[in-house]
């Protein structure tokens, strides 16, 4: 049976963000699928899949067992959200939500083995090519 689990709680009162999830049918250096957060204001549940387009990547390296490893986690926009304007680039979300987004990554990794650093913030370019590499190796 293929379902859903849970690998570990978030920190105390530390909640996700958004809608955060993964894109189907992908495989990340680490093994998982790559990581999501689509910005919106509603919330779903597991296993909804929204349509979404990219809006950028937020590069993240954990250092684990065996040294450094890409995380990147892909922004997204709902393709029916209308509330945020034409936004395009994750580059252009105001200042301040940028920081929370890359502080939030970096506390959820608190308590693991993983010392994650933010890298750098990427458009929507390089979110297409992430994902569509990903899927090559997620079907391979």
């Amino acid at each position: 049976m293929r379902a859903f689990t849970v690998s570990r709680a978030l920190p105390l009162g530390l909640i996700y963000p958004y809608d955060w999830g993964f894109v189907p049918g992908t495989k990340g250096e680490d093994g998982d699928p790559i990581d999501a957060l689509a910005l919106h204001e509603g919330a779903t549940y597991p296993g909804v899949v929204l349509r979404c387009r990219p809006l950028g990547v937020v590069d993240l390296v954990q250092e684990g067992k065996n040294g450094p490893l890409g995380n990147p986690r892909v922004i997204l926009m709902p393709v029916w959200h209308d509330r945020m304007g034409e936004l395009e680039n994750a580059a252009d979300l105001p200042a301040r939500l940028k920081a929370e987004i890359e502080q939030f990554f970096l506390s959820a990794t608190l308590f693991t083995e993983k010392q994650a650093k933010v890298t750098g913030l990427r458009g929507p370019n390089a979110a297409h090519k992430l994902i569509n590499a990903s899927l090559t190796r997620g079907n391979s």
